[in-house]
C-alpha cells in the first residue's frame, strides 16, 4: 500500500479516537468552537483520504498503462513473450493482493461504522434519558435553573456530537462507496488484464504457427535453391555438353588423351617356321555410363578376318599412355559388327592412365557434321553423314563434302568419328560406312598370353569372317 494512503488513513484514525472519547467534565464548559474545528479537522481528513486515493487510482491506471505498453512489446519477440506473460501474471496477482488488501480495509471501515452507529444509538440513547430528566426536572418545581442550564447545555452537547456522528457516518458511507467503486474498477482492471493475458497467449500461439509456417516455407525454399542448384549445374553441363567444339580443339584433346596400344604375336607358317607381327595404332578410352573399353579396328591388330583363320600360337599387347603401361588380357569383338574391337579396362586401370574417358554420344544426329581422325596417320577433318535407313546401325559418310584440316585427309577403315561436341560417334567400318556405337555389345573374346590355344583362334576369326561376309556388299 502506498506510504501516504497509510498515513492519511492513520490520521483519520486518530482523529476518530479523538472524537469518540469520553469528553472531561471539567472541559464540558468550553465553547462549542472546539467541537467545529474538530469537524473542520475531520473533514480535511476526508479530503487528504480522497485526494490520496485519487493519487492511488491515478497511480494504479499508470500502473494499468505501463502494462498495457509491456504487453504490446510482446509483438517485437516471440521468445520474449513467454516472460512478459509472466510478468503480467505476477502484476495480476499483486493486484489480486492489492484487492483483498482493500476487501480487508471496507471490512474494518463496515467494523468502524458498526461502532459508530452504536455509539450514535448510545448517545440518541443518553439524549433521550436527558429529555427525560430535564422532563422530570421540568415536573419537578425543586430543581434549580442552573441544574436545568447544564441539562439543557449537556442536551445540546449530546444533539452536536450526534450531528458529529451522523456526519462522520455519511463521510463513512460515501467513502465505502468510493472503496466499493474502486474495487469494481479493479475488478474491471483485472478482467480486462485477464482478457489482454489470454489474447497475448493467442497471439503467441498464432505466431508459433506462424513460425512455423515461415520454418516450412524456409525449409521449401531451400528445397527449391537446391532443386535450382542442381538443375543450374544440370543446365551447366547441358550447355557444356551441347557446346560445339572447333575441329582443332578436338583434335589437340585427342592428341593429349589418345593411348598407344602395341600388339605382338607369333604363329607358325606351313614351313614350321615361327613368324611374328607388330602393329601400333592410336587407340581412345570410351564410356557407356557402365563399363569402360578402348576401341580400335581389327585391322589395326595381327588378327585378320579370314577363312581359314590364323593359327596365332601367342598374343599379346600393351597399352600406355605417358610412362603408365598396362598388359592386354583381352580382346571381344563386338556382336554388332566384329571388325571393331573392344578391349576391356577396369575402372582403376582407367584412373591410373590420367587420359580422358570419352562418353558415347546419346544424340548422334544432333549435327549434320562429323569430326574424323585418322589412327594410324596424323590427320583429321570434319566430313557431312547421312543416315542410310537400310542400315540403321550405320551412317554413310559424304566423301563429297569432305574438309581436311591438317594432313591428307582421306578417311579410311579404321578412323575414329567424333561428335562436334567432342563425344565418342563410332568408328568407320570400312572407307564409307561408320559404326554408330549406342553402346557397348561386346560378343567373341580371345585371351592373350601364350595360353592361348591356337586352334581356337583359328576357327574364332574364320567364324567371324563368315558373319562379316554376310552383310550386305555396301558394308563390306
Amino acid at each position: 500500500m502506498n506510504r501516504s494512503i497509510l498515513i492519511v488513513i492513520c490520521d483519520f484514525f486518530l482523529l476518530s479516537l479523538l472524537a469518540f472519547s469520553t469528553p472531561d467534565i471539567n472541559k464540558l464548559a468550553q465553547p462549542v468552537t472546539r467541537l467545529q474545528n474538530m469537524a473542520t479537522n475531520l473533514a480535511t481528513g476526508r479530503e487528504d483520504l480522497s485526494q490520496a486515493l485519487t493519487l492511488a487510482l491515478g497511480e494504479e491506471r499508470r500502473y494499468r498503462d505501463t502494462l498495457l505498453a509491456e504487453l504490446a512489446a510482446t509483438r517485437e519477440n516471440v521468445t520474449q513473450r513467454n516472460q512478459q506473460i509472466q510478468e503480467v501474471k505476477t502484476q495480476l496477482q499483486t493486484t489480486e493482493e492489492m484487492a483483498l488488501r482493500l476487501q480487508q480495509q471496507k471490512t474494518n471501515l463496515t467494523s468502524q461504522i458498526t461502532d459508530a452507529q452504536s455509539k450514535l444509538a448510545d448517545a440518541q440513547a443518553r439524549l433521550a434519558a436527558l429529555d427525560q430528566q430535564l422532563r422530570s426536572a421540568n415536573e419537578k418545581s425543586a430543581q434549580t435553573e442552573a441544574k436545568r442550564a447544564e441539562m439543557e447545555a449537556e442536551a445540546r452537547r449530546q444533539a452536536e456530537r450526534a450531528g458529529t456522528l451522523e456526519h462522520q457516518l455519511t463521510g463513512l458511507e460515501q467513502t465505502n462507496q468510493l472503496i466499493l467503486a474502486e474495487r469494481s474498477t479493479l475488478n474491471t482492471q483485472l478482467q480486462l488484464s485477464e482478457a489482454k493475458r489470454e489474447s497475448a497467449v493467442t497471439q503467441m500461439t498464432h505466431l508459433q504457427g506462424e513460425v512455423e509456417v515461415q520454418r516450412q516455407v524456409n525449409s521449401n525454399l531451400a528445397a527449391s535453391v537446391e532443386t535450382l542448384a542442381t538443375k543450374s549445374t544440370a543446365l551447366a553441363q547441358e550447355i557444356e555438353e551441347n557446346r560445339e567444339l572447333a575441329p582443332n580443339e578436338i583434335f589437340q584433346q585427342l592428341t593429349t588423351n589418345h593411348l598407344m596400344a602395341s600388339f605382338y604375336g607369333i604363329r607358325k607358317t606351313i614351313f614350321r617356321t615361327e613368324t611374328s607381327k607388330f602393329t601400333q595404332t592410336h587407340i581412345l578410352l570410351a564410356s557407356d555410363g557402365a563399363n569402360t573399353f578402348a576401341i580400335c579396328h581389327v585391322q589395326d591388330t595381327p588378327l585378320n578376318l579370314w577363312n581359314p583363320g590364323t593359327d596365332w600360337k601367342d598374343l599379346s599387347g600393351t597399352l600406355a599412355h605417358g610412362a603408365v603401361v598396362f598388359p592386354i588380357d583381352s580382346v571381344s569383338f563386338s556382336a554388332t559388327d566384329p571388325r571393331i574391337l573392344l578391349i576391356p579396362i577396369p575402372a582403376a586401370e582407367a584412373r591410373a592412365l590420367g587420359c580422358k574417358v570419352y562418353r558415347l554420344s546419346k544424340d548422334p544426329f544432333k549435327f549434320q557434321d562429323a569430326f574424323v581422325a585418322g589412327t594410324q596417320e596424323s590427320y583429321y577433318g570434319e566430313c557431312k553423314f547421312q543416315v542410310d535407313l537400310e542400315t540403321p546401325q550405320y551412317v554413310k559418310m559424304d566423301r563429297n563434302s569432305l574438309r581436311g584440316l591438317f594432313g591428307k585427309f582421306n578417311p579410311s577403315t579404321g578412323d575414329l568419328v567424333l561428335s562436334k561436341t567432342g563425344e565418342v560417334l563410332g568408328l568407320m567400318a570400312n572407307n564409307n560406312y561408320c559404326l554408330m556405337l549406342r553402346s557397348f555389345n561386346p560378343g567373341v573374346s580371345l585371351r592373350f598370353g601364350p595360353t592361348a590355344s591356337s586352334d581356337v583362334t583359328m576357327q574364332t576369326l574364320a567364324t567371324l569372317y563368315a558373319i562379316v561376309s554376310q552383310m550386305p556388299p555396301k558394308l563390306q
